[in-house]
């Protein structure tokens, strides 16, 4: 096994669609050399393509892009609305349209936003038709629960 595994990172969808908190860690905790060992594990060990970060800023874009990822950054932060949270589900939906994509998503931590988006984009994609089996679904494969915050973030079809 080469690299470093990031934490938190598992698959939402086998093979194609996969979360970890930020790649290296997040602040005091954020260390180049992880950065570039996780980076290592996510192209040879998980066949990561493409980086889809929503983290306000972009300072480790570059880092990914110079490690071969494609890269889409849709910042997701602080207060937010829907169309913010619309435009993360049609920016993944674009990028997994490649049927050669295997993608990452990022936040600093796998939290209730990040795990809310999840589910979201499972309704999105019409994965599944059902908000109450899309938040169960997240937390099952996330091992954590879903809270109020992350539960606003799933649409409800119509």
């Amino acid at each position: 096994m080469t690299g470093l595994k990031p934490r938190e990172f598992v698959w939402v969808i086998q093979g194609r669609l996969a979360v970890s908190e930020r790649i290296g860690g997040y602040g005091v905790q954020h260390r180049r050399v992880r950065r570039e060992e996780e980076i290592l594990w996510l192209k040879e060990e998980a066949g990561i393509s493409t980086v889809f970060s929503l983290l306000g800023s972009t300072q480790n874009l570059a880092s990914y892009r110079d490690s071969g990822f494609d890269v889409r950054g849709e910042p997701l932060t602080g207060e937010y609305e829907s169309a913010d949270v619309q435009r993360v589900f049609t920016g993944l939906d674009e990028v997994l349209k490649d049927p050669n994509a295997v993608v990452l998503v990022h936040r600093d931590l796998v939290d209730d936003t990040l795990a809310g988006v999840l589910a979201g984009y499972l309704i999105y994609s019409k994965l599944v038709d059902d908000p109450i089996l899309a938040a169960a679904l997240i937390q099952e494969i996330l091992k954590r629960p879903l809270g109020p915050e992350g539960r606003a973030l799933i649409p409800v079809p119509s």
